[in-house]
């Protein structure tokens, strides 16, 4: 146990009585300084080194009065020398240092005075000997005292990271690898942490064994950390009488993180050094959140290559556990904290709280939250403090104060290294704060040995019964980020695993990997009201197809959501860092009179609050409605129909040179080709051409050898399909895989897939003769209403709620978006002549707009935010006008202040016209036909 600061300021009273009158260099430096050390509770005379043999800048021999590596360089001087020499003296022999021995601290001293430099900030400090008591904290490093502003951005992260990735390659190279060399690393990392936080005393302890108990070679490296680790193992009590001196200074650490034994290593020269160089960075200042990420990354190559950008941020993890758990515990600590008796209650209560991440990976969500919850005890402590120092009581018995430990916090991570990273990294946070209880009330407190560990189980989170790790009605908050993988990119394992949570629920198999563990805490929750979750996930799980088939479940389950950040980009600083759109729901068996909505006005900005009373499926202030897939539109209106699938190889496609091309080989294959768009060339305005060979004859077809060439292609290419239904269109090489073509001389042409910087998606009209192809959406014979509807503002807020995303770009859906979408006259107030009137003209003012720029601007020019004319702007804003008066019948507003407020009155719109549908008819259950054998 080390010294509090009321015994160090004593012993450094004594101290200055003891030398006051010492004056000679030669015959008192040593001794001085080794009295010095006792006043911090260090005894042990190895630590040091007095007259080391160091190279002077300029080349010169020179002697370092005391030397100790990584830690304190002296420079002592007979009484009344020259401060200013020395610090010259002792700066020169810094250069000759090797990187990793550089000193925390430079002190000079005559015996009557001290100057102190710290060499990573330059700040010096210079006091006389009698004033010494004032100033020991300056050395607080030496009794263990070192509180670090820990930031997650510390260039100390990466370095850290990178050293114990070279550490890790040069093992694994070695043949040492898998289990073995992943527990080794973690080890190693508690090791190097404790040198630097005083759970090794004296500091650098562990350094020190490395550096003097091995030899240089490496050659016996292997088996003395073999023997370390078994005496960090080892109770006092229980070790030999004959252990070696320094191993014996070192801590029991028990929480079996030392307890299982591990095959020896063999390590080279170049090995050891690495280990020292790791030694050699200062430890107290990572930042537990992010490195275990860190370290996770050193273990894959290619994710070392962008180290730094596979962590999330702490502001992230903060956006999560502040609306679900820290606001309300801090504004509960503001009311109760001038009442002793409620802030003892208040205390008791942190201590019975219990977090659970069921996807923790190396437990960033659990570190950051245990050590807010310890900042907030710290809070309790000082309070209680002062209400103590009222009544007289001045002392505080931290060591029966704290409460809060790493054991309220449990997990479970698929894979075994990050488990046991996240397993560390909470004990390593743990005392982080022990250190600042330690600082702020003068009294040294570490929890060591272990006696608390989390409960971090290695398993898979998707078959495991969470009840198992922890039982839900001991459970206060469930939270995480759990995977988010899109079904294509779903491994057929991951597939199995989803597929067993969501086998009976209709429709499951569009849902998104992370979709598994809503689902799991909605069945953990069962039976409980209290207890809350909150995720991080991609925004597709409240947009697009998968909204009513997760939220139906989830309501089928009691959940209620309690508060929402719509879209924002989850990413940190790190260079290459591919940005996540995502959202973060807080929801649970009991229902909350007031929610929070968090909006983003830039996805890439911070948030603002909007207290509200409802939060449905999509993220908004409306009716818990779930929107499904439909055939038909709930209002009369035209049909959107898919675009023709050509299912061709690409062989009946072409670009404006391959046409050419053709033409010039074939010229009589003109009649049969055709423009053709996807929704990419009709945006950009790309030419592209097709074969469009409906009613070519036999005859005709024969005369064009190199598109019968073409179309023997195809047909290649459909009969080499794993697909069936794809084999049989073989027999029909010559035509596209579907056709839908429009039957007017016009249509309108909806893009599936378009830019989320976009505030209207291009839509606009194609000629009969235009082929569209199956990523465009159309509407045969679409009036200027039907094109003035869907390119408001109104329909786009709609869409920008609704339809799914392709990564971050909107995804048109006809099912979800059209069909769903509740136009202005049908629910129960029919559209006046006026209003369509309004609506028709404003939409042709638009299309006037477009034609003053049609010869030069693709719509994709025309609708880019930095490059919209302000013409078609303007002419926007009138339709807006004209489409908002159109609902202002219906209940809508003549302005809305957002998206979010459009898209609510939206949803009651919904709600009121779906109401008037006739029911949907019962399928009539088949009886399965028995064949008798």
């Amino acid at each position: 146990m080390g010294l509090n600061w009321n015994e160090i300021k004593s012993r450094a009273l004594l101290f200055s009585k003891t030398w006051a009158d010492a004056c000679n260099e030669d015959s008192q430096a040593k001794p001085f300084w080794i009295d010095f050390f006792e006043i911090f509770g260090i005894t042990n005379k190895r630590v040091a080194t007095f007259e080391l043999n160091v190279k002077k800048l300029g080349g010169a021999q020179g002697f370092v009065d005391l030397f100790w590596p990584g830690v304190l360089l002296v420079e002592h001087k007979s009484r009344g020398k020259s401060l200013d020499d020395a610090v010259d003296q002792a700066i020169g022999y810094l250069h000759n240092l090797p990187e990793r021995d550089l000193p925390q601290l430079v002190v000079v001293c005559d015996f009557a005075r001290f100057r102190v430099r710290r060499l990573a900030t330059g700040e010096t400090v210079e006091f006389e000997l009698k004033h010494l008591h004032k100033h020991v904290k300056l050395f607080g490093l030496l009794a263990g005292y070192k509180v670090q502003d820990i930031r997650s951005e510390d260039p100390v992260n990466i370095k850290a990271a990178e050293r114990m990735g070279r550490l890790h390659d040069a093992l694994k190279a070695s043949g040492y690898s898998g289990h073995a060399l992943e527990v080794l690393l973690v080890r190693l990392l508690f090791c190097l942490f404790a040198d630097d936080t005083g759970i090794f005393q004296p500091a650098q302890s562990f350094r020190d064994f490395v550096e003097e108990r091995t030899a240089p070679d490496g050659s016996d490296l292997g088996p003395r950390l073999g023997q370390l680790f078994q005496v960090l193992n080892t109770h006092e009590s229980q070790r030999s009488k004959n252990i070696d001196e320094q191993l014996g200074q070192f801590a029991y650490i028990n929480g079996r993180l030392f307890e299982e034994t591990l095959p020896m290593a063999d390590f080279s020269t170049a090995m050891r050094e690495a280990l020292l160089d790791a030694c050699a960075l200062d430890w107290s200042a990572i930042s537990p959140a992010i490195f275990g990420s860190l370290f996770q990354g050193i273990m894959d190559e290619k994710a070392r290559r962008n180290l730094g950008a596979h962590y999330t941020s702490e502001a992230n993890i903060l956006k999560l556990i502040k609306p679900l758990f820290l606001d309300e515990l801090h504004a509960e600590f503001e009311r109760v904290k001038g009442h002793r008796n409620k802030l003892f209650e208040f205390h008791k209560k942190l201590r019975q709280l219990t977090f659970f991440d069921p996807a923790c990976g190396c437990g960033n969500f659990l570190v950051i939250s245990y050590r807010e919850l310890r900042e907030l005890e710290l809070k309790v402590l000082r309070a209680d403090h002062e209400l103590s120092a009222h009544k007289g009581q001045l002392t505080v018995d931290v060591h029966g104060l704290i409460g809060v430990n790493v054991d309220q916090f449990f997990g479970i991570e698929i894979e075994e290294f990050p488990a046991q990273i996240a397993q560390v990294a909470l004990w390593l946070v743990d005392h982080q704060m022990n250190l600042r209880v330690s600082v702020e009330f003068g009294l040294y407190f570490a929890r060591i040995p272990l006696k608390s560990s989390p409960q971090i189980r290695h398993a898979n989170a998707l078959r495991l019964d969470w009840h198992e790790v922890l039982p839900a009605e001991r459970c206060s908050y469930v939270l995480g980020n759990p995977p988010f993988l899109g079904k294509q990119y779903q491994t057929p394992e991951q597939k199995a695993d989803l597929a067993r949570v969501v086998h009976d629920i209709k429709g499951g198999g569009v849902l998104d990997f992370v979709s598994g563990w809503y689902i799991l805490a909605g069945q953990y929750l069962q039976g409980c009201t209290s207890t809350q979750v909150s995720f991080v996930s991609t925004n597709s799980i409240t947009q697009g197809e998968q909204v009513a088939v997760l939220w139906g479940e989830m309501q089928r389950l009691g959940m209620h959501i309690h508060f929402a950040h719509r879209t924002f980009q989850w990413s940190n600083e790190a260079k290459g860092n591919a940005a996540v759109h995502c959202v973060i729901l807080g929801f649970g068996p009991e229902d909350q009179a007031v929610k929070t909505i968090y909006e983003y006005e830039d996805i890439k900005g911070l948030p603002h609050a909007v207290p509200v009373k409802r939060i449905n499926a999509h993220l908004v202030d409306a009716p818990d409605v779930l929107l499904n897939k439909r055939r038909t539109p709930i209002c009369e209106v035209p049909e959107m129909t898919n675009g023709n699938m050509p299912n061709d190889g690409g062989k009946l496609l072409f670009s404006q040179a391959e046409k050419e091309e053709l033409l010039h080989l074939q010229p009589n294959a003109k009649e049969w080709i055709k423009p053709f768009s996807m929704g990419e060339e009709f945006i950009n305005n790309t030419p592209r051409w097709c074969l469009w060979l409906v009613n070519c004859s036999p005859s005709q077809l024969r005369s064009m050898p190199h598109v019968m060439k073409r179309v023997e292609m195809v047909r290649e290419t459909r009969l080499a399909s794993s697909r069936a239904t794809t084999k049989e269109l073989a027999s029909t090489p010559t035509l596209f895989g579907e056709i839908r073509h429009p039957k007017s001389k016009r249509y309108l042409a909806i893009p599936k897939v378009s830019s989320e910087r976009r505030q209207f998606i291009p839509i606009g009209y194609l000629d009969i003769d235009v082929i569209c192809g199956d990523k465009i959406f159309f509407v045969d014979d679409a009036s200027l209403f039907t094109f003035g509807v869907l390119t408001s503002t109104m329909h786009n807020a709609w869409m920008r709620y609704t339809c799914g995303r392709l990564k971050s770009d909107y995804s048109y859906s006809n099912t979800i978006v059209y069909n769903n979408y509740p136009w202005p006259g049908f629910a129960g107030e029919a559209l006046s002549d006026k209003h369509r009137t309004a609506i028709e003209q404003a939409a042709q003012c638009v299309l006037d707009a477009r034609a003053q720029f049609a010869s030069s601007s693709s719509l994709a020019d025309l609708y880019d935010p930095l490059t919209m004319p302000p013409a078609l702007l303007k002419a926007h804003q009138k339709l807006d006008t004209a489409v908002d008066a159109a609902y202002q019948p219906s209940g809508g507003k003549k302005s809305y202040a957002s998206d979010a407020e459009r898209v609510a009155f939206l949803f009651e719109l919904y709600q009121r016209i779906t109401s008037l549908l006739p029911a949907p008819a019962v399928k009539k259950t088949r009886t399965p036909k028995v064949i008798e054998s």
